[in-house]
C-alpha cells in the first residue's frame, strides 16, 4: 500500500510543481488503445511494449479539462481507500457522484488510465471489479475471509470470486478446463451434469466477454493445476474475439497481460469446419451482417493469428462462406447431443485447435 500512496503522491506532485511554475498541469499516460503499442508474445500474449507512445491529459484544454478534473477526483478516493483499507467497486465510485462523472463508462476508463499510469494493478488501487462469471464442477478453495467454497457438490453454479488473488487453498482433481461462452450453454452443460458424467472438470463462463475477475480466474487455476483449457465458443466472429480476449488478451488491459491470458487455450468448437462436417441443417445457420464481416476481417489481420495456421483456416471458411452458428444449432442433431456426443468425441480423440 505504501507503494500505491507513493506514487499518486508522486503524480499529485509534478502537479504541484507545474502550478508553481506557473505552467498548466499535464498528466501523462501510455496511449492503451493504440495498436503500435502492442507487442504480440507467444508466452504472454498482446503486451504493451516498453517505450510506448503517450498522451496527455491537459488542464489547460476545454477538451481534456474534466478528464483532469476527475482523474485527479478518483486519484484522491483511491488514496482514501488505500490508506483506510477499504474498497469500493467501479459502480460504488460512480454512485459516489453519478451528475460529476456522468456514466459509468467515464469511471471504467479512467480508473484503467490511472492502473497503466501508476503501473499498478486495478485489485491494488483497492478497487473491485463487478463478478459477472461462474464456475462450477471439481473445484474447492478459501476465500479471503475464510469462507470455503466447494464448487463441486452444487447442481449451480459459484460466482467467481471478486478477489481472486485472495483465494487459496484450492483443491481439484479436474481432468481439464472448460470456459464456455454464453450463460445459457454453461446452464445446460450444468444440467446434463457434464463436470461429472465424462471425467472431473471444471467449467467456467464470463457470460459473454469477460470481465477481469473471470479471466484472472482461468489465470490462477491454469497456474495452479496446469491443466488442458478448451473452450466452447459460438461459430461466429464475436465467439472468435472472446476466445482470443481469454488466450491472447485485449488491447485496451495489455498492461495486466502477464495476470490476465493463459496462451494454453485450445479452440474445442464450435469450429466452422464442424458444420460443414456434422451436416448442420443451413436454417439454422445465420448469414453474416456487415458488422461480422468487418469483425472478421480485423480479427484476420491481428499479429497472434499468423501463428496458429489451423485456426487462419477456420476463420477462412467462415469469411467464403458468410454463415454463422450459435452452439444451440446441435441441439438441431437431437437436444443432448452437445453434452454426449459432441463434446465427448471432441476430447476424446483430439478435435481441438
Amino acid at each position: 500500500s505504501s507503494e500505491v500512496l507513493e506514487a499518486i503522491e508522486n503524480v499529485i506532485l509534478d502537479v504541484l510543481k507545474s502550478l508553481a511554475q506557473g505552467k498548466a498541469p499535464v498528466l501523462t499516460l501510455a496511449n492503451r488503445s493504440d495498436w503500435r503499442n502492442i507487442e504480440f508474445k507467444d508466452s504472454v500474449g498482446l503486451q504493451m511494449i516498453p517505450h510506448c507512445t503517450t498522451k496527455q491529459i491537459r488542464s489547460d484544454c476545454p477538451r481534456s479539462a474534466t478528464k483532469f478534473a476527475l482523474t485527479l477526483k478518483i486519484l484522491s478516493m483511491i488514496y482514501k481507500m488505500v490508506q483506510s483499507d477499504t474498497y469500493a467497486t467501479k459502480r460504488d465510485i460512480y454512485y459516489s457522484d453519478t451528475q460529476l462523472f456522468g456514466s459509468q463508462s467515464v469511471v471504467d476508463n479512467i480508473i484503467n488510465d490511472i492502473s497503466c499510469m501508476l503501473k499498478i494493478p486495478r485489485r491494488s488501487l483497492h478497487i473491485l471489479s463487478t463478478t459477472k462469471g461462474f464456475v462450477a464442477g471439481n473445484l474447492s478453495y478459501t476465500e479471503e475471509d475464510g469462507t470455503k467454497v466447494n464448487c463441486t457438490c452444487s447442481a449451480t453454479a459459484v460466482t467467481v470470486p471478486s478477489n481472486v488473488q485472495g483465494i487459496k487453498n484450492l483443491i481439484s482433481h479436474a481432468k481439464f478446463m472448460l470456459i464456455v461462452e454464453k450463460d445459457a450453454t454453461f446452464q445446460r452443460l450444468l444440467d446434463d451434469d457434464f463436470c461429472n458424467r465424462l471425467s472431473p472438470c471444471i467449467m467456467i463462463t464470463g457470460r459473454g466477454i469477460p470481465d477481469l475477475n473471470t479471466r484472472l480466474l482461468v489465470r490462477k487455476l491454469w497456474d495452479t493445476f496446469q491443466i488442458p483449457v478448451f473452450t466452447l465458443m459460438d461459430a461466429d466472429p464475436h465467439g472468435v474475439e472472446i476466445m482470443c480476449v481469454y488466450k491472447y488478451g485485449s488491447v485496451s488491459m495489455s498492461f495486466e497481460a502477464h495476470h490476465l491470458t493463459v496462451p494454453a487455450i485450445k479452440w474445442l468448437g464450435l469450429l466452422p469446419s464442424d458444420l460443414v462436417r456434422l451436416n448442420i441443417p443451413k436454417d439454422v445457420l445465420i448469414p453474416f451482417t456487415k458488422q461480422d464481416e468487418n469483425k472478421l476481417a480485423s480479427i484476420q489481420k491481428r499479429p497472434y493469428i499468423a501463428c496458429q495456421p489451423m485456426w487462419e483456416k477456420e476463420l477462412e471458411i467462415m469469411a467464403v462462406s458468410k454463415l454463422k452458428a450459435e452452439i444451440q444449432a446441435l441441439t438441431s442433431l437431437s437436444s443432448h447431443y452437445l453434452s454426449r456426443v459432441y463434446l465427448p468425441n471432441k476430447l476424446q480423440f483430439g478435435g481441438w485447435l
